[in-house]
């Protein structure tokens, strides 16, 4: 079961990091096989600046403008990931900011991508965006998220884009459910198109990463071959409102 909210911020993050630790043991991985993703979405800098100091480096941020603002606070301290609905207007606020964009989802987000990173390069022509198709395991019309019968079309976008993006894997956000077992099914059908989508070759296209596993179902999902998990709740506590 995923840490419940007590103690001091350190203690929070010693726990998951234990609870991670045995989830991997159960399924018979390396703990450093999967990475803890601090969700940050609304945390003030404070609460960052204590978990960098308690030896978390990733963090993951939902909306563009918050991102911006803490990633130009905190400078290089940070690893950022973007986690949450990315519009085509706010892709100039993150594209260059993150190490991986967990949610690109569309043929036209993933144009709007290349074409900010390929203006990018003209002042770090080392630059690649690093990013993971989100797919709507649910079919839920209210989450985004690609269709499972689209995602060999934004694969193919990627691997033509000209080496200015690459994808690292798949991200998923299934049903809210009570029971954590019940989100098993979704993190399956996950692992099944990355291991479908993996036999065909493309370029910058390098599929190891499963985005998938929260606060309450993190251990189901690390079961089921999560690379990256997203821990806000059981880290931080309830989450500010906006």
């Amino acid at each position: 079961m995923a840490a419940s909210v007590i103690g001091t911020l350190g203690d929070r993050f010693a726990t998951v990091r234990a609870d991670l630790a045995r989830a991997c043991a159960a399924a018979g991985r390396e703990p450093q096989d999967v990475r803890l993703i601090a969700v940050s979405k609304l945390q003030p800098l404070e609460a960052i600046v204590e978990a960098v100091q308690a030896g978390q480096i990733d963090f993951g941020e939902n909306y563009a403008q918050e991102l911006r603002d803490k990633s130009a606070a905190l400078g290089p301290t940070v690893r950022w990931h973007f986690i949450g609905p990315l519009q085509r207007n706010k892709v100039n606020l993150v594209a260059g900011r993150v190490s991986l964009i967990h949610s690109v989802d569309n043929l036209d987000l993933v144009a709007a991508l290349a074409g900010r990173v390929t203006r990018l390069r003209e002042t770090d022509p080392t630059l690649i965006q690093d990013c993971l198709i989100e797919v709507n395991v649910g079919d839920e019309a209210q989450k985004a998220g690609c269709a499972p019968s689209d995602l060999a079309a934004i694969l193919d976008a990627i691997a033509a884009a000209g080496g200015v993006l690459r994808c690292r894997g798949l991200m998923c956000l299934p049903p809210q459910v009570d029971d954590p077992e019940a989100a098993r099914p979704y993190f399956r059908k996950l692992r099944e198109l990355q291991q479908t989508a993996s036999q065909i070759a493309r370029p910058h296209v390098e599929l190891r990463e499963l985005s998938m596993g929260m606060s309450h179902d993190f251990p189901v999902a690390v079961g089921e071959g999560a690379t990256l998990v997203r821990v806000g709740t059981a880290l931080f506590g309830a989450r500010p409102a906006r």
